[in-house]
């Protein structure tokens, strides 16, 4: 039975709904908790080459890619690795859903042009603290997403011959910052 009281949604909201729901991070939640974003997610357009965020800057947005494609690259010597691209409706910048965190990659636009979907940390912060279950589900995303790449670290590792030093990553005496 349909409540007489339910919101309901626009044409336009229902297709960024549609959208949301296809990135990992937002893949639990209901529209009415997903409508919780409307208000301060923001697109953004970058064109080849234009530098979304370095290495090292404070994590103040998670951004989604609604069109284009999104190195993500480590700096080696001078040179940027590309450790991973990012495509339509995947996130990246995903740590900023923390406090207090820093870039650990360079995300640069690869393809000619990109239209990236936009939240800002504070936006994501204030719906946290007034929705703990909309926070509970995407953090629940974010841990699935961290074990993934954890699963595809070791995988990689072991394929490698032990080619880098893997204690490294687990040893809590060396800096994070590095």
């Amino acid at each position: 039975m349909l409540n007489p009281f339910s919101r309901t949604f626009s044409v336009s909201e229902l297709e960024t709904f549609q959208f949301l729901s296809q990135v990992m991070l937002f893949e639990k939640l209901k529209n009415v908790e997903m409508s919780r974003f409307l208000p301060a997610l923001h697109f953004r357009k970058y064109r080849r080459d234009e530098v979304v965020f370095f290495s090292g800057d404070p994590s103040q947005a998670l951004y989604i890619v609604k069109s284009g494609r999104i190195h993500l690259t480590i700096d080696i010597k001078d040179n940027f690795e590309i450790i991973n691209e990012v495509n339509k409706t995947e996130a990246f910048g995903e740590n900023s859903m923390l406090e207090n965190t820093f870039r650990i990659y360079t995300a640069i636009v690869a393809s000619e042009e990109a239209e990236l979907a936009v939240i800002p940390h504070f936006a994501m912060q204030e719906i946290f603290e007034s929705h703990p279950r909309t926070k509970a589900k995407m953090m629940t995303s974010l841990a699935e997403f961290y074990n993934q790449n954890n699963r595809r670290l070791f995988k990689s590792y072991k394929s490698s011959f032990g080619f880098f030093n893997l204690q490294e990553m687990f040893d809590r005496n060396r800096e994070d910052s590095k």
